[in-house]
Protein backbone atom coordinates (compact mmCIF):
# COMPACT_ATOMS: atom_id res chain seq x y z
CA UNK A 1 0.00 0.00 0.00
CA UNK A 2 2.85 2.38 0.60
CA UNK A 3 4.47 1.91 -2.57
CA UNK A 4 1.33 2.24 -4.38
CA UNK A 5 0.09 5.44 -2.27
CA UNK A 6 4.27 6.65 -3.21
CA UNK A 7 3.54 6.03 -6.53
CA UNK A 8 0.37 7.98 -6.65
CA UNK A 9 1.37 10.81 -5.25
CA UNK A 10 4.52 11.34 -7.89
CA UNK A 11 2.05 10.91 -10.36
CA UNK A 12 0.36 13.55 -9.56
CA UNK A 13 3.28 15.93 -8.73
CA UNK A 14 4.38 15.05 -12.41
CA UNK A 15 0.98 15.82 -14.06
CA UNK A 16 1.24 19.04 -12.12
CA UNK A 17 3.95 20.01 -13.02
CA UNK A 18 3.81 19.02 -16.53
CA UNK A 19 0.60 21.31 -16.64
CA UNK A 20 1.81 23.86 -15.22
CA UNK A 21 5.30 23.69 -16.91
CA UNK A 22 4.29 26.44 -19.66
CA UNK A 23 3.58 28.88 -17.47
CA UNK A 24 6.12 28.80 -14.84
CA UNK A 25 8.98 31.55 -15.09
CA UNK A 26 11.41 30.88 -17.81
CA UNK A 27 14.13 31.06 -15.15
CA UNK A 28 13.14 28.45 -12.41
CA UNK A 29 15.26 25.12 -12.74
CA UNK A 30 13.14 21.77 -11.47
CA UNK A 31 16.15 19.56 -11.00
CA UNK A 32 15.18 15.41 -10.00
CA UNK A 33 17.17 13.05 -8.87
CA UNK A 34 16.77 9.88 -6.91
CA UNK A 35 18.96 10.52 -3.33
CA UNK A 36 18.13 11.49 -0.30
CA UNK A 37 18.08 15.68 -0.13
CA UNK A 38 21.34 15.62 2.62
CA UNK A 39 24.10 17.35 0.94
CA UNK A 40 26.37 15.38 3.67
CA UNK A 41 24.90 12.05 2.92
CA UNK A 42 25.41 11.64 -0.36
CA UNK A 43 27.25 12.90 -3.84
CA UNK A 44 24.42 13.30 -5.96
CA UNK A 45 22.67 16.13 -3.33
CA UNK A 46 25.79 18.15 -2.74
CA UNK A 47 25.98 18.04 -6.08
CA UNK A 48 22.68 19.57 -6.38
CA UNK A 49 22.91 21.86 -3.10
CA UNK A 50 26.51 23.66 -5.03
CA UNK A 51 24.96 24.21 -7.99
CA UNK A 52 21.39 25.53 -6.63
CA UNK A 53 23.37 27.90 -4.72
CA UNK A 54 25.95 29.39 -6.76
CA UNK A 55 22.93 30.02 -9.85
CA UNK A 56 20.70 31.46 -7.19
CA UNK A 57 23.53 33.87 -6.55
CA UNK A 58 25.68 34.55 -9.14
CA UNK A 59 22.41 35.32 -11.24
CA UNK A 60 20.75 37.44 -8.90
CA UNK A 61 17.71 35.18 -8.65
CA UNK A 62 17.06 35.40 -12.51
CA UNK A 63 16.98 31.90 -12.40
CA UNK A 64 16.61 29.73 -9.05
CA UNK A 65 16.47 25.87 -8.63
CA UNK A 66 13.84 23.75 -7.22
CA UNK A 67 15.02 19.87 -6.26
CA UNK A 68 12.88 16.88 -6.13
CA UNK A 69 15.39 14.48 -4.77
CA UNK A 70 14.35 10.82 -3.71
CA UNK A 71 12.24 9.73 -6.75
CA UNK A 72 9.79 12.85 -5.76
CA UNK A 73 8.78 12.28 -9.64
CA UNK A 74 9.60 9.25 -10.24
CA UNK A 75 12.69 6.66 -11.69
CA UNK A 76 16.10 8.10 -12.69
CA UNK A 77 14.88 6.78 -16.08
CA UNK A 78 11.94 8.49 -15.77
CA UNK A 79 13.65 11.46 -15.08
CA UNK A 80 15.64 11.58 -18.35
CA UNK A 81 12.03 11.20 -20.20
CA UNK A 82 10.72 14.12 -17.94
CA UNK A 83 13.90 16.17 -18.92
CA UNK A 84 13.45 15.47 -22.60
CA UNK A 85 9.67 16.57 -22.34
CA UNK A 86 10.47 19.37 -20.80
CA UNK A 87 8.68 18.49 -17.13
CA UNK A 88 11.76 19.12 -15.30
CA UNK A 89 14.95 21.12 -16.54
CA UNK A 90 18.04 19.45 -15.05
CA UNK A 91 18.71 16.14 -13.94
CA UNK A 92 21.47 13.46 -12.50
CA UNK A 93 21.30 9.93 -14.37
CA UNK A 94 23.24 6.90 -13.28
CA UNK A 95 24.35 5.11 -16.50
CA UNK A 96 22.10 2.19 -16.03
CA UNK A 97 19.23 5.04 -16.31
CA UNK A 98 20.72 6.44 -19.45
CA UNK A 99 21.39 3.27 -21.06
CA UNK A 100 18.06 2.79 -22.40
CA UNK A 101 18.36 6.20 -23.97
CA UNK A 102 21.92 6.30 -25.19
CA UNK A 103 23.23 2.78 -25.11
CA UNK A 104 26.90 3.71 -25.64
CA UNK A 105 27.02 4.98 -22.23
CA UNK A 106 27.89 1.26 -21.72
CA UNK A 107 31.57 2.31 -23.29
CA UNK A 108 32.10 3.63 -19.65
CA UNK A 109 32.08 -0.12 -18.19
CA UNK A 110 35.46 -1.13 -19.31
CA UNK A 111 36.24 -3.16 -15.83
CA UNK A 112 39.31 -2.33 -14.31
CA UNK A 113 40.16 0.64 -16.30
CA UNK A 114 41.17 2.97 -13.62
CA UNK A 115 44.57 3.13 -11.69
CA UNK A 116 43.14 5.92 -8.82
CA UNK A 117 40.81 8.45 -8.26
CA UNK A 118 42.66 11.45 -9.63
CA UNK A 119 42.34 9.26 -13.12
CA UNK A 120 38.38 9.82 -13.26
CA UNK A 121 38.90 12.88 -12.97
CA UNK A 122 41.54 13.39 -15.88
CA UNK A 123 39.32 11.27 -17.99
CA UNK A 124 35.83 12.96 -17.47
CA UNK A 125 37.29 16.35 -17.48
CA UNK A 126 39.41 15.99 -20.11
CA UNK A 127 39.03 15.23 -24.49
CA UNK A 128 36.86 11.80 -23.53
CA UNK A 129 34.79 13.74 -21.45
CA UNK A 130 33.93 16.35 -24.28
CA UNK A 131 33.33 13.61 -26.89
CA UNK A 132 30.93 11.73 -24.67
CA UNK A 133 29.11 14.54 -23.56
CA UNK A 134 29.08 16.09 -27.67
CA UNK A 135 27.80 12.41 -28.59
CA UNK A 136 24.96 12.70 -25.98
CA UNK A 137 23.43 15.79 -27.12
CA UNK A 138 23.82 15.02 -31.12
CA UNK A 139 22.28 11.37 -30.12
CA UNK A 140 19.47 12.63 -28.12
CA UNK A 141 18.97 16.22 -29.37
CA UNK A 142 17.18 17.84 -26.17
CA UNK A 143 19.63 18.01 -24.02
CA UNK A 144 23.07 19.68 -22.46
CA UNK A 145 25.49 17.82 -20.84
CA UNK A 146 27.44 19.93 -18.16
CA UNK A 147 29.63 17.60 -16.66
CA UNK A 148 29.95 14.14 -14.83
CA UNK A 149 29.06 14.02 -11.29
CA UNK A 150 30.85 11.29 -8.82
CA UNK A 151 28.24 8.34 -7.52
CA UNK A 152 30.58 7.75 -4.45
CA UNK A 153 33.67 5.68 -6.47
CA UNK A 154 35.07 2.50 -7.45
CA UNK A 155 33.02 -0.63 -7.18
CA UNK A 156 33.57 -2.78 -4.34
CA UNK A 157 31.95 -6.45 -4.14
CA UNK A 158 30.48 -7.97 -1.29
CA UNK A 159 29.15 -11.34 -0.38
CA UNK A 160 28.27 -14.09 2.57
CA UNK A 161 29.97 -17.00 1.25
CA UNK A 162 34.04 -16.50 1.21
CA UNK A 163 37.27 -14.03 1.47
CA UNK A 164 37.50 -13.27 -2.54
CA UNK A 165 41.30 -12.30 -3.55
CA UNK A 166 41.61 -14.12 -6.47
CA UNK A 167 39.54 -15.40 -9.74
CA UNK A 168 38.97 -18.68 -8.36
CA UNK A 169 37.32 -17.42 -5.51
CA UNK A 170 34.45 -15.76 -7.49
CA UNK A 171 33.60 -19.48 -8.49
CA UNK A 172 29.58 -19.83 -7.73
CA UNK A 173 29.15 -16.90 -6.01
CA UNK A 174 25.59 -15.42 -7.34
CA UNK A 175 26.08 -11.79 -7.43
CA UNK A 176 23.66 -8.90 -8.29
CA UNK A 177 23.82 -7.15 -11.20
CA UNK A 178 22.21 -4.27 -12.29
CA UNK A 179 19.92 -5.38 -15.58
CA UNK A 180 22.49 -3.86 -17.56
CA UNK A 181 24.08 -6.70 -19.64
CA UNK A 182 28.00 -5.76 -19.39
CA UNK A 183 27.58 -5.89 -15.75
CA UNK A 184 26.52 -9.34 -16.11
CA UNK A 185 29.40 -10.07 -18.81
CA UNK A 186 31.78 -8.70 -16.21
CA UNK A 187 30.17 -10.89 -13.18
CA UNK A 188 30.58 -14.12 -15.43
CA UNK A 189 34.16 -13.50 -16.78
CA UNK A 190 35.12 -13.18 -12.92
CA UNK A 191 33.73 -16.92 -12.62
CA UNK A 192 30.48 -16.05 -10.94
CA UNK A 193 26.91 -16.07 -11.46
CA UNK A 194 24.87 -12.80 -12.39
CA UNK A 195 22.09 -12.57 -11.25
CA UNK A 196 20.10 -8.99 -12.31
CA UNK A 197 18.17 -8.06 -9.62
CA UNK A 198 15.92 -4.70 -8.72
CA UNK A 199 17.57 -2.06 -6.20
CA UNK A 200 14.47 -2.28 -4.28
CA UNK A 201 14.89 -6.22 -3.72
CA UNK A 202 18.83 -6.37 -2.91
CA UNK A 203 18.86 -5.94 0.76
CA UNK A 204 15.81 -8.70 1.50
CA UNK A 205 17.89 -10.96 -1.11
CA UNK A 206 20.99 -11.20 0.53
CA UNK A 207 19.25 -11.91 3.67
CA UNK A 208 17.17 -14.55 2.52
CA UNK A 209 20.68 -16.13 0.42
CA UNK A 210 18.66 -15.34 -2.87
CA UNK A 211 21.83 -13.83 -3.38
CA UNK A 212 25.05 -14.31 -2.08
CA UNK A 213 26.78 -10.86 -2.98
CA UNK A 214 26.04 -7.55 -4.51
CA UNK A 215 28.77 -4.76 -6.24
CA UNK A 216 28.30 -1.14 -5.68
CA UNK A 217 30.52 1.99 -4.49
CA UNK A 218 31.64 1.89 -0.50
CA UNK A 219 29.35 4.70 0.65
CA UNK A 220 25.90 2.74 -0.65
CA UNK A 221 27.18 -0.25 0.80
CA UNK A 222 27.37 1.75 4.18
CA UNK A 223 24.35 3.19 3.37
CA UNK A 224 22.06 0.23 2.66
CA UNK A 225 23.97 -1.32 5.98
CA UNK A 226 24.63 -4.59 3.71
CA UNK A 227 27.18 -5.32 6.35
CA UNK A 228 24.23 -6.85 8.47
CA UNK A 229 23.89 -9.39 6.05
CA UNK A 230 27.51 -10.12 4.44
CA UNK A 231 30.57 -11.03 6.10
CA UNK A 232 32.78 -9.78 3.26
CA UNK A 233 34.23 -7.12 1.68
CA UNK A 234 36.70 -6.90 -1.58
CA UNK A 235 38.44 -3.90 -2.36
CA UNK A 236 38.50 -4.74 -6.52
CA UNK A 237 37.56 -0.97 -7.66
CA UNK A 238 36.16 -2.95 -10.86
CA UNK A 239 34.07 -0.04 -11.87
CA UNK A 240 33.68 3.60 -11.80
CA UNK A 241 30.50 4.91 -13.46
CA UNK A 242 29.70 8.83 -12.86
CA UNK A 243 26.68 10.42 -13.39
CA UNK A 244 25.96 12.20 -16.33
CA UNK A 245 24.43 15.97 -15.56
CA UNK A 246 22.07 17.20 -18.40
CA UNK A 247 19.66 19.82 -18.46
CA UNK A 248 16.47 20.54 -21.19
CA UNK A 249 18.21 22.13 -24.35
CA UNK A 250 15.25 24.42 -25.04
CA UNK A 251 15.46 25.66 -21.37
CA UNK A 252 18.95 26.38 -21.84
CA UNK A 253 19.06 27.72 -24.90
CA UNK A 254 16.08 30.29 -23.73
CA UNK A 255 18.55 31.34 -21.08
CA UNK A 256 20.92 34.48 -21.82
CA UNK A 257 24.53 33.69 -22.67
CA UNK A 258 25.43 35.28 -19.30
CA UNK A 259 23.28 33.06 -17.82
CA UNK A 260 24.00 29.69 -19.82
CA UNK A 261 27.65 30.48 -18.78
CA UNK A 262 26.58 30.65 -14.91
CA UNK A 263 25.37 27.18 -14.98
CA UNK A 264 28.41 26.03 -16.52
CA UNK A 265 30.45 26.99 -13.82
CA UNK A 266 27.91 26.03 -11.13
CA UNK A 267 28.07 22.97 -12.89
CA UNK A 268 31.61 22.64 -12.63
CA UNK A 269 31.68 23.36 -8.98
CA UNK A 270 28.92 20.84 -8.49
CA UNK A 271 31.20 17.96 -9.96
CA UNK A 272 34.00 19.20 -7.81
CA UNK A 273 31.51 18.51 -4.60
CA UNK A 274 30.72 15.03 -5.68
CA UNK A 275 33.82 14.13 -6.08
CA UNK A 276 34.88 15.87 -2.65
CA UNK A 277 32.09 14.51 -0.89
CA UNK A 278 32.58 11.33 -1.77
CA UNK A 279 35.86 11.26 -0.43
CA UNK A 280 35.00 12.35 2.67
CA UNK A 281 32.83 9.44 2.96
CA UNK A 282 35.07 7.05 1.64
CA UNK A 283 36.96 7.66 4.66
CA UNK A 284 34.75 9.00 7.54
CA UNK A 285 32.28 5.75 9.54
CA UNK A 286 30.33 6.40 6.96
CA UNK A 287 32.50 4.81 4.50
CA UNK A 288 35.75 2.04 4.65
CA UNK A 289 36.47 3.32 8.02
CA UNK A 290 32.78 2.14 9.62
CA UNK A 291 32.75 -0.96 7.74
CA UNK A 292 36.19 -2.41 8.85
CA UNK A 293 34.50 -3.47 12.23
CA UNK A 294 31.62 -5.05 10.77
CA UNK A 295 32.81 -7.02 7.37
CA UNK A 296 36.29 -8.62 6.43
CA UNK A 297 37.72 -6.52 4.32
CA UNK A 298 40.31 -7.48 1.41
CA UNK A 299 42.10 -5.40 -0.45
CA UNK A 300 43.78 -6.89 -3.78
CA UNK A 301 46.98 -6.75 -5.15
CA UNK A 302 48.64 -5.12 -8.52
CA UNK A 303 48.78 -9.05 -9.60
CA UNK A 304 45.48 -9.89 -8.37
CA UNK A 305 43.64 -6.87 -10.03
CA UNK A 306 45.59 -7.70 -13.55
CA UNK A 307 44.53 -11.51 -13.17
CA UNK A 308 40.79 -10.00 -13.09
CA UNK A 309 41.40 -6.90 -15.69
CA UNK A 310 43.05 -10.07 -18.13
CA UNK A 311 39.76 -12.14 -17.30
CA UNK A 312 37.22 -9.60 -17.74
CA UNK A 313 38.18 -6.75 -20.35
CA UNK A 314 38.46 -8.87 -23.49
CA UNK A 315 34.79 -10.62 -22.51
CA UNK A 316 33.76 -6.66 -22.16
CA UNK A 317 35.44 -5.59 -25.51
CA UNK A 318 33.72 -8.64 -26.84
CA UNK A 319 30.22 -7.67 -26.08
CA UNK A 320 30.55 -3.91 -26.74
CA UNK A 321 31.85 -4.99 -30.48
CA UNK A 322 28.81 -7.23 -30.94
CA UNK A 323 26.11 -5.51 -29.27
CA UNK A 324 26.92 -1.90 -29.84
CA UNK A 325 27.69 0.16 -32.85
CA UNK A 326 30.60 1.25 -34.37
CA UNK A 327 30.50 4.94 -33.00
CA UNK A 328 30.61 2.60 -29.24
CA UNK A 329 33.81 0.98 -30.56
CA UNK A 330 35.49 4.36 -31.18
CA UNK A 331 34.25 6.07 -28.08
CA UNK A 332 35.71 3.03 -26.06
CA UNK A 333 39.04 3.58 -28.26
CA UNK A 334 39.42 6.55 -27.19
CA UNK A 335 38.66 5.79 -23.58
CA UNK A 336 40.85 3.39 -23.42
CA UNK A 337 43.55 5.69 -24.67
CA UNK A 338 42.61 8.68 -21.85
CA UNK A 339 42.47 6.04 -19.28
CA UNK A 340 46.05 4.94 -20.31
CA UNK A 341 47.39 8.70 -20.46
CA UNK A 342 45.48 9.39 -16.84
CA UNK A 343 47.17 6.05 -14.84
CA UNK A 344 50.58 6.96 -15.90
CA UNK A 345 50.28 10.63 -15.38
CA UNK A 346 50.01 11.79 -11.74
CA UNK A 347 48.40 13.98 -10.28
CA UNK A 348 51.18 16.18 -9.38
CA UNK A 349 53.04 15.65 -12.14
Amino acid sequence: MKTFTKGIAAAALTTTLTATSAMADGGVIRFGHDNKTDPFENPAHACTAVFSNIVTADTNGSVTVEVFGSNQLGTAAEHVQQLRDGVIQATLTSTGALASYYPRIDVLNLPFAFANNSSTYAVFDGAFGEALAADIEETLGDVVVLGFPDTGGFFAVTNSQRAIANLEDFDGIRIRTMTLPSHQTIVKALGAEAYPLSWGEVYSGLQTGVIDGQMNPVPIISFANFAEVQKYMTLTNHLFSPYTFMVNRAFFEGLSESEQATLRVAAENCVTASRGISRVIEASDRGLAGLMGKIEVTALSDEQRSAMAGATQPAFEAHVAENLDAKASELLTLFKSEVEAANVDGYLN
